[in-house]
């Protein structure tokens, strides 16, 4: 199986808020080849794949499977060899070029990362606040945009404190609160529990969940069956492409379920 795209009838038992499904992003037919000296290496093959409003969708592989290659290909950081992106129902492979690569990524993506990638000189609300002033928005709508999702997030007392004050779960709260701040359409968390222990981990990923079930469509890179467990759904990644796909039942089956699908995936038996 070289593509997947999620059909109607699964869809609909995915718990997303709202009645009627609204495609927020859809992949068809997407590869990407890069050219070496010696030989190529295709990245992505014929890639299908559709992401509906408010659910969170697990993207799972083991490393050099395709799956950053998806993320650059979906913000726009890089272009495919072939294929087209579709937002919103509309066909969208302009924003590969500049400007309007730049202006689509702070428009409608934020990035949530493993390790935070937060500046070390700037404070807790300051940081949160660097979208939303490459955006240019007013001083004082700043101030009240960043007060409340601190509040939201329950980082508000530490507003003041630097990254090396933190802990890592505090850390990553605070880039999921960047990440937001400027209300983008799509968020790309990319191994985003990586750097975290157990407890912490079970912290933020309850937290992307609280976010997903506002309204937040969220794609999750991820090469941890626990971790997938917490998605709508998974999409398996193998050798560039979508090789299988598990929607989760919200039960215990589930991470034996993804457990067994991505060993076979790993030993190339799907």
């Amino acid at each position: 199986m070289t593509g997947f795209n999620p059909l109607k009838k699964m869809i609909n038992k995915i718990p997303v808020p709202q009645t009627k499904l609204t495609e927020v992003l859809r992949i068809e037919g997407m590869s990407k080849i890069f050219k070496q000296k010696a030989h190529e290496v295709n990245a992505l093959k014929n890639v299908h794949c559709t992401i509906y409003q408010g659910e969170m969708v697990a993207i799972m592989g083991t490393s050099g499977s395709g799956k950053s290659t998806l993320l650059n290909m979906i913000s726009a950081i890089d272009e495919p060899t072939s294929g087209t992106i579709f937002l919103f129902g509309e066909e969208a492979n302009a924003i590969y070029k500049e400007p309007k690569a730049s202006n689509f990524r702070k428009e409608n993506i934020g990035f949530i990362f493993q390790a935070f990638h937060l500046l070390k000189d700037l404070n807790v609300e300051d940081n949160i606040a660097l979208p939303l002033i490459l955006n240019d928005v007013p001083s004082k709508e700043v101030k009240e945009l960043v007060d409340e999702m601190m509040r939201e997030l329950g980082i508000y007392n530490w507003r003041k404190h630097r990254p090396n004050e933190l802990s890592g779960g505090q850390k990553q709260r605070v880039a999921i609160a960047r990440a937001m701040i400027a209300k983008p359409p799509i968020l790309l968390a990319d191994e985003p529990t990586g750097a975290l222990d157990v407890n912490t981990t079970d912290d933020i990923l309850k937290l992307l969940v609280e976010i997903q079930q506002r309204g937040q469509t969220i794609l999750l890179v991820t090469h941890d069956p626990y971790v997938a467990t917490y998605a709508n759904r998974v999409l398996f990644f193998h050798d560039g492409a979508i090789v299988d796909s598990y929607q989760n039942e919200q039960s215990k089956q589930d991470l034996d379920a993804i457990l067994a699908k991505f060993k076979l995936i790993s030993r190339g038996e799907r």
